[in-house]
């Protein structure tokens, strides 16, 4: 049993794309990050000037207190949707990430037993029991990694559940400071 070039060249094509998609989906999460900083940075420094000349048109200092109190709200608002935005873009890409890995981890799998086919077919009588142990294990290792998926995405999908509750409570909050 010999690696052919084929087999060589079509290993080092997969690892390249791979690699592509890799480099791809993390291209494509700097990118919007990016523009979601760009675009918090232009709303910030609009703001700011905005905030700055109803300041100085303050008439007096009450007037000057509720300018300030009423500017605190929306930039509450804009930070809170500027995290959400990046945690978004961060999920995204770590769910692009994750899949490369699975289709690689596939692919690897896939090879690797038809491998051990190939060698159970070529090995000496009895050498059947090795291969089976082998591809028990490996067939233990793909569970432990299924069970392994799953429990992260639960974890994920428990954390977005909590960023979203940590949201509107801090909307709620902000929201009762300024009705307060």
């Amino acid at each position: 049993m010999y690696v052919t070039p084929e087999q060589i060249q079509a290993a080092n094509k997969a690892n390249v794309e791979s690699l592509l998609a890799v480099a791809n989906a993390q291209f494509s999460a700097f990118e919007k990050l990016a523009n979601i900083s760009a675009n918090a940075v232009k709303s910030a420094f609009e703001d700011s000037i905005a905030n700055a000349r109803a300041l100085m048109s303050a008439k007096d200092v009450q007037e000057f207190v509720s300018l300030q109190s009423a500017f605190a709200q929306p930039a509450i608002e804009k930070a809170i949707a500027y995290s959400k935005s990046v945690y978004e873009v961060a999920t995204e890409a770590n769910g692009e990430l994750s899949k490369v890995a699975e289709r690689r981890v596939a692919e690897w799998n896939e090879n690797f037993v038809s491998l051990l086919d190939k060698v159970s077919k070529n090995s000496p009588a009895g050498s059947d029991v090795a291969v089976a142990a082998v591809k028990s294990m490996l067939a233990a290792g793909n569970a432990a990694y299924d069970n392994f998926t799953k429990v992260t995405k639960q974890a994920t999908e428990i954390a977005e559940a909590n960023v979203a509750a940590a949201t509107e409570t801090v909307r709620g909050l902000a929201k009762a400071k300024k009705a307060a």
